[in-house]
């Protein structure tokens, strides 16, 4: 029979099988970016600790994703003499804001299968155009998913990667984040002039021995105010109406000019 503890005494906590598992904790200096007419972009700084009693060697890698946006390339093709614009293809699912930041780099994190699952890096976003997309039965198994673009559409995917990082939208740092200290650690999010508006996720995870074994979410929200807000939020809401006021707008300022400098 287990010995009651002393009168006055708090029992004795039971063991937690749950107390020796790593956990990650994270938080974001600014959790709302405010774009003004003089918006030069920001800096977001992500804090954070890694909590294990066993102190085992630990990789964080913090991913940030913007706003869905679909990408329309095209390509230039010569016939006849001409160089013309191939048929456009729009790429869906891919983020308008990515970056990829981490303590080392990513291949020596975790395997090949494990980034892709998690699209933890450039090479493995997930990027799709399902407008040249196609399901076919083969072998009488199962059906598959084929795209028309064939082997172009590496070709075509990265094409829109290089697009997104001339614009410093995409980004992937394999020293994006410091360890500070014991456990502590820091990664800075750049955000660009042109970063698009809205909710953004930042997934801060947490791997050792090449597992995934914590796991962190965060919100950052990128929006415009004053003005820029009024003009954004009508020309979305009511695009008729914008548009006529632009066009009245553009007819009103080609009269001044043209009063302006008229000649008797």
């Amino acid at each position: 029979m287990a010995a009651l503890p002393p009168p006055g005494l708090p029992a004795a906590p039971q063991p937690v099988a749950e107390a020796s598992q790593p956990v990650i904790s994270a938080a974001l200096t600014n959790a709302k970016v405010l774009v003004k007419s003089d918006f030069r972009g920001a800096r977001i700084v992500l804090y954070g600790a890694v909590f294990d009693p066993a102190a085992r060697p630990s990789d964080v890698v913090v991913l940030v994703r913007g706003p869905e946006q679909p990408i329309r390339i095209t390509r230039k093709q010569k016939a006849l003499g001409l160089w013309l614009n191939s048929r456009p293809v729009v790429f869906r699912g891919a983020p308008g804001f990515y970056r990829a930041a981490s303590n080392r780099p990513l291949d020596d994190i975790a395997h090949f299968g494990e980034l892709r699952r998690l699209g933890a890096g450039l090479d493995h976003l997930g990027i799709n155009a399902p407008a040249e997309e196609r399901t076919e039965t083969r072998y009488g198994v199962r059906d598959v998913v084929v795209s028309s673009l064939g082997a172009d559409y590496y070709q075509w995917r990265n094409a829109v990667v290089r697009l997104k990082e001339k614009a410093r939208l995409y980004d992937e740092d394999d020293h994006g984040v410091s360890f500070v200290d014991r456990g502590l650690f820091r990664a800075e999010i750049a955000l660009p002039a042109q970063a698009p508006t809205g909710v953004y996720r930042a997934d801060i995870l947490l791997f050792q021995q090449g597992r995934l074994v914590s796991a962190r979410a965060r919100t950052l929200t990128v929006e415009k105010v004053g003005l820029e807000r009024a003009l954004y939020l009508w020309a979305h809401e009511r695009p008729w109406s914008y548009g006529l006021a632009s066009m009245a707008f553009a007819l009103a300022a080609g009269w001044a000019a043209s009063a302006a400098f008229r000649r008797d």
